[in-house]
């Protein structure tokens, strides 16, 4: 008795913590909007004119990094810095200042929704440690499990790349969007009381096999979101490039963002970094089918559908190195083998007859 109150107990603080990392996300969502609405606009468009002006007399490309300084009484801060990043071959455009435009009000506002979500995901992550603790084992039994422990792990990838100084201000504001949806979805649908697995994953491999599929779901979201915003971006680029005239709205949006040439790499680096986990993933997935079911493969909708992500994946990868398939044609497999993955995860365990179907919903 004593055991399942102090159970019961643990179960409620999750609970608490998920609740509280939801309010303090869409605090994060409300800050990264301020970000983008105070940045200023007329910013964007000086710095735009500064590296215009000021491009290498060799190639016309701009080449210089704006830092620390005041020009007619402006501050241009020393974050977010404008570099050159466009990949081989691709239109020499600047990276923009990002969202806050290097305006010190939106930078604020910037660094207070990196703050938010920080502690957000703090408070996500002890909803995760005390969800363990009550059922007194990993805590992916279930789609709930599964979703809550998926946004925390996107969240910290997020993060560790801030904190490692990679340029991904802008993805925050996507980021926190997509969190507040999943989470939204897994304690008003998905949600589950505690309890026991179900005997067939009642097994060590739960922590290797579904913690890898859960790091690789997460990054390959990030690659996803990276991927979009690229193809967002090259469009924009192609038409400014071809003498066309955005609105006033795009272009304050559109000259905030990395070039599309850095969205090109982040993207294809994120992906094929994470390839080859999703590969074992798949592996640890066949040999514990061997311990729980005596066969590696039996031609399950789960294990089809990870087959069909990873050659998606695969495919994408190869056009990268193929030179006809780079750039936008290589984008669109990398969004449909995330489509693949997003149904492995959803579509399997809701709709679809399988052994692996454990979303645990009513």
């Amino acid at each position: 008795m004593i055991i399942a109150a102090a159970n019961e107990d643990l179960a409620n603080i999750s609970n608490t913590l998920v609740y509280s990392a939801m309010a303090v996300y869409t605090l994060a969502f409300l800050a990264h909007i301020a970000e983008w609405v105070l940045g200023s606009r007329s910013k964007v468009g000086r710095t735009a004119a500064a590296l215009t002006a000021t491009a290498s007399p060799r190639t016309g490309a701009p080449a210089v990094q704006v830092r620390g300084k005041r020009s007619a009484g402006t501050a241009v801060l020393d974050k977010p810095e404008i570099v050159t990043r466009g990949a081989a071959g691709a239109r020499d455009v600047p990276d923009g200042p990002g969202a806050a435009a290097g305006d010190e009000k939106g930078d604020l506002y910037g660094r207070i929704a990196v703050s938010l979500t920080t502690l957000a995901f703090l408070l996500e992550a002890g909803g995760v440690v005390a969800r363990a603790l009550s059922v007194q084992r990993a805590p992916w039994g279930n789609m709930y499990e599964f979703s809550l422990t998926f946004s925390t792990v996107a969240a910290g990838a997020y993060l560790a790349f801030l904190l490692a100084g990679k340029n991904v201000r802008w993805l925050g504001l996507p980021l926190v969007t997509t969190v507040l949806l999943d989470l939204g979805l897994a304690t008003t649908w998905l949600y589950t009381e505690s309890d026991q697995l179900v005997p067939a994953l009642d097994s060590y491999w739960l922590w290797i096999h579904v913690s890898t599929a859960i790091f690789c779901g997460a990054v390959f979201y990030i690659g996803a979101v990276t991927t979009l915003l690229y193809l967002l971006r090259d469009g924009y680029e192609a038409k400014v490039a071809g003498g066309g005239k955005p609105s006033a709205f795009t272009r304050s949006v559109m000259e905030r963002l990395p070039s599309a040439g850095t969205f090109d790499k982040f993207a294809y680096r994120v992906n094929a970094a994470v390839f080859p986990l999703w590969t074992f993933t798949i592996i640890a997935g066949a040999i514990w089918a061997g311990d729980a079911w005596g066969r590696y493969w039996g031609w399950d909708a789960k294990e089809v559908w990870s087959f069909i992500t990873w050659v998606a994946y695969a495919a994408y990868l190869h056009a990268r190195a193929t030179v006809g398939w780079k750039g936008r044609k290589a984008s669109y497999i990398a969004l449909i083998a995330f489509a693949c993955w997003l149904f492995n995860y959803y579509g399997v365990n809701l709709f679809v007859n399988s052994l692996h179907s454990y979303a645990g919903v009513q």
